[in-house]
């Protein structure tokens, strides 16, 4: 059997933090959103477990065992399901950027946890998959849902929510490697970012409500802190504030978006963010929860 499916990246249309745990992770209240920026995930049964990846954006990809969370997903899975040689066959087809806060690596996890508990037959239940899912990364457990959703905790509890009206969005983002980009930009984070996650607590209960979201709702705690790490994405945002555009960090950053139509850009801007600062734009939609959740046999 071949199975493929599609893996969305993710905006954090907020994203707040409360406070430093004792594990050392954070605990975070976010509003995340599947957007239509897919890798494209294929697995075909085999004698062992394999990996290959391929596409426009591989470049930062690990292409090799567990530090590739795809190939993770695959042996913690198997692990908790008592599959002592787990074999399947993994192709990751790359367009989502990696290192830019898009989720790109969590989301390959979740299409391959949810296709082999199909491909291996598996009846695990909710909470055994979300187990599974938090143990390779904070942001997996939400893909396993996607759509739209309010995120707590280090990024394990997930409250699915309604499918939000359509988003027209832009992306802005940049060709860099960063090398241990996550844990670098939450060291950035002092007292002074947290807050109560009251910001994420009104948006997800708007969007229960089928209220529009408004250019006010977004928000990001990393915001400021682009620059530690990415200065070409911060003066980025920089000039595109000036020019009267909302920007929002995208996760943890570098690649952060604006909540209107790339036509709606001025040319003038873009062309100046891609001569000064290589920095790129791409349009992006909002993608519902059963399309960002597709799986079909191939």
């Amino acid at each position: 059997m071949r199975l493929e499916l599609v893996a969305p990246a993710k905006l954090n249309l907020t994203l707040e933090i409360t406070g430093r745990r004792q594990d050392g992770y954070h605990d975070i209240v976010s509003v995340m959103q599947a957007i239509d920026i897919v890798d494209h995930v294929r697995l075909d049964d085999a004698p062992t477990l394999e990996l290959e990846v391929t596409g426009e954006s591989q470049l930062g990809v690990p292409i090799e065992g567990p530090r590739n969370l795809a190939f993770k997903a695959a042996q913690v899975l198997a692990a908790a399901a008592g599959i002592a040689n787990p074999g399947v066959r993994i192709q990751l087809e790359k367009n989502i950027p990696a290192g830019m806060g898009l989720g790109g690596g969590s989301t390959d996890a979740a299409a391959v946890i949810r296709g082999l508990c199909n491909l291996w037959r598996l009846d695990l239940d909710a909470i055994a998959l979300n187990g599974v899912a938090a143990s390779v990364g904070s942001d997996v457990p939400f893909f396993l849902h996607a759509g739209t959703a309010l995120v707590t905790g280090r990024g394990e509890q997930i409250e699915p929510l309604p499918d939000v009206a359509p988003l027209t969005l832009t992306l802005f983002g940049a060709t860099l490697e960063i090398e241990d980009k996550t844990r670098r930009m939450y060291s950035t984070l002092t007292p002074a970012d947290f807050s109560d996650g009251r910001r994420s607590h009104v948006l997800a209960e708007s969007i229960r409500r089928g209220l529009p979201i408004t250019e006010t709702d977004y928000h990001n705690a990393f915001d400021r802190h682009i620059g530690a790490i990415a200065e070409p994405l911060a003066r980025s945002m920089a000039l595109c504030r000036e020019a009267g555009l909302a920007v929002i960090a995208s996760g943890s950053g570098p690649s952060f978006f604006a909540p209107i139509p790339l036509e709606s850009v001025p040319t003038t801007l873009l062309r100046e963010l891609e001569r000064s600062w290589g920095v790129h734009a791409i349009a992006c939609h909002s993608l519902p929860r059963a399309l960002a959740t597709t799986m079909r046999e191939v």
